[in-house]
């Protein structure tokens, strides 16, 4: 497994839409994000700065990449980007964040 972290954000006010939104994950984009090869994926926010600090397990980092052109993905892009900051196709503006340490 590939450990992948990231950061995204949520425009303030926002934060318990952000939440709603994700409580249930819609389960066609569970679905998806497993057969991405997705696996214990997690999503923490800062209440203060607004961040949102994104943790997941990949299987292949080329399969991961592709679950933004699905159309599931799509669809939950366009459903978010009015709570967060966004791309102009619609896809979270995110950062990828490089491991520095890890144990077992």
């Amino acid at each position: 497994m590939i450990r992948k972290a990231f950061i995204m954000s949520v425009h303030a006010g926002y934060e318990q839409e952000y939440k709603k939104r994700h409580n249930p994950i819609w389960k066609e984009l569970e679905e998806e994000i497993h057969r991405h090869g997705g696996r214990k994926y997690s999503i923490f926010l800062d209440r203060i700065t607004k961040t949102l600090f994104a943790y997941i397990e990949i299987e292949d980092e080329q399969l991961w990449k592709k679950i933004d052109e699905t159309p599931v993905c799509k669809r939950w892009h366009a459903y978010m980007k009015e709570i967060m900051p966004s791309n102009p196709d619609d896809t979270p503006v995110s950062r990828d964040l490089e491991e520095v340490f890890h144990i077992d």
